[in-house]
């Protein structure tokens, strides 16, 4: 019996978790306090309490490498100054180094997020905060490595001033009202990518040196503005894009250095719905704007672009391009007068598509793009075009000075 006994003991000793019998044994509503050192992750919190470490991000909560790190089932639960790492790695179970399920009024901040495969994963979560966090996946492939944030039938919340570093996506699923702002995503794939996501604030961000900044798809009713998008490069890089998305103000948003700055997708979707494109700065892309598909009007109205390769493309040339409508925009190519003085210009400004376009059909044919001989062949095809060129555009009212 003794020796049963002593094994007993000794199993006890070794699966205990002092953390998870603090939480379960501390009155609901009270607070934990985390000195530097490492703790046992994978815990659930079942109750409104607050977990805080006391010094900067010292106290570690680590995980066995095997689930989520620390589980929320609970309502009015904060997690603050804390370093959470070791989450398992199974896409299928969606590791996290937080995962928050049928909660609300939750608060993450000030966290330093590590080796986990997600990093923050809420699941019929409202009303919550996730602020001024530090989000980083599993050193693995792009493709294969977790989302930084993800919101599952969500709403309401907030996610502001957080740093994603090499994770995958932040992506939000069937949820509205949701507000994102002053966040900086880096080295990931989607900065923020929305699926089926309506009603939701994207304001004042910097996403940077991604495949693509942010994407919208089969959403609605959306604000984009004053973000920062750049270096999006890459196969498929691209800065901001709409798939069957309706009802949009994107305006205000400084979108750089991208292989593609805006792409449109059968956008907008819903009949009679329209985006707005208004005060952008669009500038120094391969491509400003391409357009796949016009189904309803988009209003471009005082955009700055400037030092991009190629203005407007369609991959589709039979696309119905009056669907667009282009005003007070400032071309860097514009080539009229202003005698009046009024800032506009005295004749409309007009682009259209040349022979000398293939190259935005051809990546090979791309390469010798702003060489000599393609030079000559804008040239000539301007001269003297062979064929019936195009009209992409007419903006009425174009804009004299660009004010960066």
């Amino acid at each position: 019996m003794k020796k049963y006994l002593l094994y007993f003991l000794l199993a006890a000793f070794l699966f205990s978790n002092p953390l998870q019998e603090a939480i379960d044994s501390a009155p609901s509503g009270s607070k934990i306090e985390l000195g530097s050192g490492e703790y046992h992750g994978r815990i659930v919190i079942n109750k409104p309490l607050i977990l805080e470490g006391t010094s900067d991000k010292k106290a570690h909560i680590i995980g066995d490498n095997t689930s989520s790190v620390i589980t929320i089932t609970s309502p009015n639960v904060v997690l603050k100054n804390l370093w959470i790492s070791g989450s398992g790695d199974s896409h299928e179970g969606l590791d996290a180094a937080v995962l928050v399920k049928d909660a609300n009024n939750v608060l993450l901040e000030g966290n330093k997020i590590t080796d986990s495969l997600f990093g923050i994963n809420f699941q019929k979560v409202s009303n919550s905060k996730i602020l001024d966090n530090f989000i980083t996946s599993k050193p693995y492939d792009l493709g294969v490595r977790g989302d930084s944030i993800v919101f599952w039938y969500s709403h309401g919340n907030t996610v502001r001033a957080n740093h994603l570093y090499k994770s995958r996506d932040m992506v939000a699923w069937y949820s509205s009202k949701n507000i994102y702002e002053y966040n900086f995503g880096e080295e990931g794939r989607y900065s923020l990518h929305f699926m089926y996501a309506n009603n939701n604030l994207v304001q004042n961000n910097i996403f940077e040196r991604n495949s693509v900044g942010i994407f919208f798809m089969y959403s609605h009713d959306i604000t984009a503005r004053n973000n920062t998008i750049k270096s999006s490069l890459g196969t498929f890089g691209l800065g901001l894009g709409l798939k069957d998305s309706s009802n949009f103000i994107i305006e205000d948003n400084d979108i750089i250095y991208n292989a593609r700055g805006i792409f449109l997708d059968q956008s907008p979707y819903m009949q009679d719905s329209v985006n707005v494109f208004k005060r952008n700065r669009i500038l120094y892309n391969a491509n400003a704007v391409q357009f796949l598909g016009l189904r309803g009007k988009s209003v471009f109205n005082e955009n700055i672009f400037k030092g991009n390769m190629e203005l407007i493309s369609s991959d589709m040339p039979k696309n119905d391009m009056p669907y667009v409508e282009w005003r007070r925009n400032y071309w860097d190519d514009y080539e009229g007068f202003d005698r009046d003085k009024d800032g506009i210009g005295d004749i409309p400004y007009k682009q259209y598509a040349y022979a000398d376009k293939l190259w935005l059909y051809n990546a090979d044919i791309k390469f010798f793009y702003g060489t000599a001989a393609m030079g000559l062949l804008n040239f000539l095809a301007k001269l003297a075009p062979f064929s019936q060129p195009e009209l992409m555009l007419t903006d009425n009212e174009p804009l004299i000075k660009a004010s960066l």
